[in-house]
C-alpha cells in the first residue's frame, strides 16, 4: 500500500510525470491487450462485465484506466470475496475507493458470483485462483488475462475450448501481457514529447 502514498507525494512535489511500473505499466498493457481482444470477440468496452482479482497496485491502476476507457461493470475480488460498498476496509483507502468506484449492482459473494456472466477476467493475484468451472460460468467469447507470474491464475491448457482469448504474463506462451512490454514505446513517447 505504500506505493500509493509515495506516488501521490511524488506527484505533488515533482514537476515531472510519475510512472510506477506495477501500476501504470500493468494498466497500459492490459488496456492494449483488451483493445485488440475486443476486435476478435466483437464486443464493446461499455458492455463488458470485468472481474479483477488482486486489487493491489496493478489492480487499482488497471481498474481506473478501464473505467476511464468506458468499462462500466467491474467487480474486484480479494481473499474476502467481492469488494462491495457494505464491507469494512478499515484504513485501506485504496480498497474503499475500489468498492465505491466499481460494482454498480453491489454484488456480494465469492468467485462463483463474480465470474457468473463475466466477459473478461483480469488476474493480478496468485496461481490457481480460478478453475475451468469458473471459466465455464463466463459469457460466450470469454477473455482471460491470467497475469500472475510465474504461475498464472489458470493455465492456458485448462481453458481450451472455453475462452476465445487467453493471455498470461509469461513470455513462453502466446499473448503475453506484462508491464515490461510498454517500456520501449512509453519512454520513447515521453522522450519525444519532452
Amino acid at each position: 500500500p505504500r506505493c500509493f502514498y509515495i506516488e501521490e507525494r511524488l506527484r505533488r512535489e515533482l514537476d515531472i510525470p510519475v510512472f510506477h511500473d506495477d501500476q501504470h505499466g500493468t494498466a497500459v498493457v492490459v488496456l492494449a491487450g483488451l483493445l485488440n481482444a475486443l476486435k476478435v470477440v466483437d464486443k464493446r468496452m461499455e458492455d463488458l462485465k470485468v472481474v479483477v482479482t488482486g486489487v493491489g497496485a496493478g489492480g487499482l491502476a488497471t481498474t481506473s484506466l478501464l473505467i476511464t476507457s468506458g468499462v462500466k461493470n467491474i467487480l474486484g475480488f480479494d481473499r474476502q470475496g467481492i469488494l462491495h460498498r457494505g464491507r469494512d476496509y478499515g484504513d485501506n483507502e485504496a480498497k474503499s475507493w475500489f468498492a465505491n468506484a466499481t460494482n454498480p449492482d453491489d454484488v456480494k459473494g465469492g468467485i462463483d458470483e463474480a465470474m457468473d456472466a463475466a466477459d473478461l477476467f483480469v488476474g493480478l493475484s496468485a496461481p490457481s485462483v480460478i478453475s475451468t468451472d469458473h471459466v465455464k460460468l463466463m459469457n460466450r467469447d470469454a477473455m482471460v488475462c491470467a497475469m500472475a507470474n510465474p504461475d498464472p491464475e489458470i493455465w492456458p491448457e485448462e481453458v481450451v475450448g472455453h475462452v476465445r482469448v487467453m493471455a498470461t504474463g509469461r513470455s513462453d506462451y502466446p499473448n503475453q501481457i506484462n508491464n515490461a512490454l510498454c517500456f520501449p514505446g512509453m519512454f520513447r513517447g515521453v522522450l519525444d514529447a519532452r
